[in-house]
């Protein structure tokens, strides 16, 4: 593949890594703020002869990215987050484009082996109401959201799993948590890549499933084998579509 870099920090750096040790060629990479960038923004220039862009530029740049490839009908991996209201909006402009797109807020494959624990945990806690469930994530101090699109992700699975737990509450809490809130708590400080957590707890015993992240390489791993998949595809897809046929 013939790919273009979207925003070249340290996700950018760890993608271009993985793209040469696969044999893949880079075209270019774009930042607005790193000088060892190629190009500050997208342009046709930047994009020529490219046959994919990975993104994992600033939110704030995200939806005039998002025209950008489908005006080009350049197919692209998204990792970065914060567009979410928007989802309609972007699968129109790339289905009406002809062009493919393939998103999520982590593109880790033991990350989504980690979602899969989750989801059978909170199944097998639903009929036990003894058991609560709550959510802990920790981050570096440089992470800008909070809390992570992945800890989000994770607490929807297990409200999907669990009926008694209905509202996903991300607050600080000043009071007693209400019986059908998930609470999900984030601490940033040092430099972890990130740690995700979902602790199971009742009177008699505690069950904790964790994904701790080693470095930023295995999030750059799975968006390169998105985009590997991605690209003889037309179409809107989220990187649950892509787990699903790689663990088949």
């Amino acid at each position: 593949m013939n790919v273009v870099i979207v925003g070249y920090g340290q996700m950018g750096h760890e993608i271009e890594k993985i793209l040469i040790d696969r044999g893949h060629k880079i075209i270019s990479r774009i930042d607005l703020h790193k000088e060892s960038a190629d190009y500050s923004e997208l342009c046709p220039e930047a994009i020529e002869g490219s046959d994919l862009a990975i993104d994992f530029s600033l939110p704030t740049k995200v939806m005039a990215n998002i025209k950008f490839y489908g005006e080009h009908r350049l197919p692209v991996v998204m990792g970065t987050t914060g567009w979410l209201d928007h989802l309609e909006e972007v699968k129109e402009l790339i289905e009406s484009s002809g062009s493919s797109y393939i998103y999520g807020s982590n593109f880790s494959i033991g990350a989504h082996l980690f979602f899969k624990m989750v989801e059978k945990t909170a199944a097998l806690i639903n009929p036990v109401p003894e058991y609560d469930v709550m959510v802990t994530e920790y981050h570096h101090k440089f992470k800008k959201d909070s809390p992570s699109g992945t800890a989000l992700t994770t607490a929807q699975k297990i409200i999907d799993n669990v009926d008694r737990k209905t509202i996903i509450q991300p607050e600080k809490l000043d009071r007693q948590i209400e019986p059908q809130e998930l609470h999900v708590a984030s601490i940033r400080g040092g430099n972890i890549p990130g740690t995700h957590k979902v602790t199971v707890d009742s009177l008699f015993d505690t069950i904790e499933v964790t994904h701790t992240a080693r470095s930023r390489g295995g999030f750059a791993l799975g968006a390169v084998l998105a985009g590997e998949w991605l690209i003889n595809k037309k179409g809107f897809y989220s990187v649950e579509d892509f787990i699903e046929q790689f663990f088949d």
